[in-house]
Parts: C-alpha cells; sequence; structure tokens
C-alpha cells in the first residue's frame, strides 16, 4: 500500500468518530466565555469579580447564568447583562442561554477571587 493510500484509510477510519454528534459543551467553557466580559470601570473580569453565581449547562446545550452587578445602580446595569447573554448564545453548540439577574445575596468585595483582590490591591 503505497503512502497516499495508508493516509487515505487512516483518514476514512477517524470520520466516524469525528460525525458522532454534537461537541457536549461544559461548564468551564461557559466560564471561558464569561472570564471574556468586563465591567468597564473595574479591570478585572466579571467571573473573578465574582458577579457571576452559577453556572449549569442543561440538556441541549442551553446555558443558565445566575449573576449579578455590583449594585442595582451599577452604570452597566443595562448593557452587562445583554453582552454576558450575547457572548455565551454566540459560542459554537449553545443553543440558548438563559441569564438569571439577582440582588440577593447582595455583592461583596469578598466574593472577588484572590486574583481579582490582587489585580486590584485589595
Amino acid at each position: 500500500m503505497s503512502e497516499s493510500e495508508t493516509t487515505a484509510t487512516e483518514k476514512d477510519e477517524s470520520a466516524p468518530a469525528a460525525a458522532s454528534g454534537p461537541r457536549v459543551i461544559t461548564k468551564d467553557d461557559v466560564i471561558a466565555v464569561l472570564k471574556t466580559c468586563y465591567d468597564p470601570e473595574i479591570p478585572v473580569d466579571i467571573y473573578e469579580l465574582g458577579l457571576i453565581y452559577e453556572v449549569d449547562v442543561r440538556e441541549g446545550n442551553q446555558a443558565f447564568i445566575k449573576m449579578t452587578l455590583t449594585s442595582p445602580m451599577c452604570p452597566v446595569a443595562e448593557i452587562l447583562p445583554v453582552e454576558v447573554q450575547e457572548k455565551v448564545r454566540g459560542m459554537p453548540g449553545i443553543s440558548d442561554c438563559e441569564l438569571d439577574l439577582v440582588w440577593d445575596p447582595p455583592w461583596g468585595m469578598e466574593m472577588m477571587s484572590e486574583a481579582a483582590k490582587l489585580e486590584l490591591n485589595f
């Protein structure tokens, strides 16, 4: 068998594995996207800032996010949740994203990760 025939055969054998179905999206995949969202007034992503209370990927690759903002009067209150939802909905494989904006428990600086506290000199 020639080298080109071997390569073609190897490719054919791997084709069914690649076509086994849609990719399963994980919680970590969604978190990676959330880490690209920033409150414009704070140089830390919203996940490390502690604004994300829950992330779940449900049946059918539907994302669910429970989040808050630093305060109800936050200047980006109307913009940031929409950005989060649009970015997650834009992920390849995600079928939808439900976002629940909550105020309880209220956000506090203790909710920030250690990395965020270091970045902000706390």
